[in-house]
C-alpha cells in the first residue's frame, strides 16, 4: 500500500487520505491540455469567430475604398482582443489541468479538482450504473460515468469534469484522457470485479459513444 502511494504521488497529486487496507491504486492521470482547451474552453471556435470578424472588417473597409494603411490599423484593433481572449482561455485550460487529477482504485473513482478551492469527489465503483468511452480525432477520449444518484452531483461544481449538457442527470467524466482506451480497459476490469450486478463493459468508437449499463444496488454517491 505504501509503495502504491510513493509510485503515484511522485508524478501526480497526493491522495487526500491514505487508502484503506485492501484498496489499491490501479491508475492515476490528468486530462490533456489540448483536449481541455479545444472541447471545454472552445479555443478553436473562438479563433474562428474572430477570424470571421477580421475577414469581414478587412473586406468591408477595402470595398469602401479605405486606404490600405487604415485597413491594417483597423485589423490590428481586432487582432489584439482576439489574441487576448485565446490567451486567457489557454491559461484557464492550463490551470484546470494543473488542478485536476483522476484516480482509479480497486474500490472507487476519485476526482481531485478546483483551481481556487481544491475539492475531492469519491464515486464508489458499486455506485456506477453505466459508463461510456468516446475517442476524439486527436486521440484523446472521455469516459462519462453514470451514478445511481445523479442529483447529488453538481454540474457547475464539477465542470469541466462532467458530461456536457446532462443537466437533469449529471454524469462525472474523466475528460480529455490521452490514454482513454487503456483507462477504459482498466475501469472495465475493476467494475467487473465488483459484486454483482455492478459490472459495466466499455467499448470504444471514434465517432460515437457505446454505453452499456446495469442497475446499481445503492442510490448514493460518496463525495468529499
Amino acid at each position: 500500500m505504501k509503495q502504491d502511494h510513493q509510485q503515484f504521488n511522485s508524478q501526480f497529486k497526493e491522495l487526500p487520505a491514505p487508502l484503506p487496507i485492501g484498496e489499491r491504486v490501479i491508475w492515476q492521470g490528468k486530462p490533456s491540455f489540448k483536449g481541455l482547451a479545444l472541447r471545454s474552453f472552445h479555443i478553436r471556435e473562438v479563433g474562428i469567430y474572430f477570424g470571421v470578424l477580421l475577414a469581414w472588417r478587412l473586406w468591408s473597409n477595402w470595398s469602401q475604398g479605405v486606404p490600405a494603411r487604415d485597413v491594417v490599423i483597423s485589423a490590428l484593433w481586432l487582432i489584439a482582443p482576439a489574441i487576448s481572449a485565446i490567451a486567457v482561455l489557454a491559461g484557464l485550460a492550463w490551470l484546470f489541468r494543473r488542478a485536476a487529477c483522476y484516480t482509479l482504485t480497486s474500490k472507487r473513482v476519485l476526482f481531485q479538482f478546483g483551481v481556487a478551492l481544491p475539492m475531492t469527489m469519491n464515486i464508489p465503483l458499486s455506485k456506477i450504473t453505466n459508463a461510456a468511452l468516446k475517442i476524439h480525432r486527436d486521440g484523446s477520449g472521455d469516459i462519462p460515468l453514470g451514478v445511481s444518484d445523479g442529483k447529488r452531483v453538481s454540474y457547475l461544481l464539477l465542470w469541466p469534469h462532467i458530461r456536457p449538457w446532462r443537466l437533469r442527470a449529471p454524469e462525472p467524466m474523466l475528460c480529455a484522457l490521452p490514454d482513454a482506451a487503456i483507462v477504459a480497459a482498466k475501469l472495465s476490469d475493476a467494475l467487473g470485479g465488483q459484486p454483482a450486478p455492478t459490472a459495466v463493459a466499455l467499448s470504444a468508437s471514434a465517432n460515437r459513444n457505446l454505453v452499456s449499463g446495469v442497475t446499481a444496488n445503492s442510490p448514493s454517491t460518496a463525495a468529499a
